[in-house]
């Protein structure tokens, strides 16, 4: 069965999902903004939401964005907490080393994931608990001691 939460919103339009079974649904651009390349800009989308306690919004970059153009969110996810209430706003960078991309009122320029969140108790200890991976940081699985390729 899939979980559905009603979202209060003021939007120009509301968010919607492309196809049934989209985690996504599509924020659109209210602003009109041309991205050099490597530049980054805040794009308004006039949405405004109101999340249930229990619940936050990721905006997440669109993959055809990313592919075909090189644009994507900065900080993503944004992360949308229930208690915030101002417009969300995405901060759009143009990754493309060689060309410029044009926003426009009304381009689809991100998506909106609405999920449901723990929030975690945090209990001081003096040590953890082991595991396989141990203390093995960021790129400890895959690739060589000299960070250069896979593990053999």
């Amino acid at each position: 069965m899939i979980e559905s939460v009603d979202v209060l919103i003021i939007a120009p339009e509301l968010p919607a999902y492309s196809h049934p079974g989209d985690a996504g649904a599509d924020l659109k651009s209210t602003d009109a903004v041309t991205l050099a390349p490597g530049e980054r800009a805040v794009i308004g989308t006039g949405v405004s939401i109101a999340l249930p306690d229990g619940y936050v919004a990721f905006v997440v970059p669109r993959s055809g964005l990313a592919a075909k153009h090189g644009i994507t969110v900065v900080n993503a996810p944004g992360t949308v907490d229930a208690g915030y209430r101002g417009e969300i706003k995405v901060t759009l960078l143009n990754t493309d080393q060689s060309n410029a991309y044009t926003i426009e009122p009304g381009d689809r320029i991100a998506q909106m994931i609405v999920q449901p969140v723990s929030r975690a108790r945090f209990v001081p200890v003096d040590t953890l608990p082991g595991s396989l991976r141990g203390d093995g940081g960021f790129g400890s699985t895959g690739y060589n001691t000299s960070g250069t390729g896979p593990k053999e």
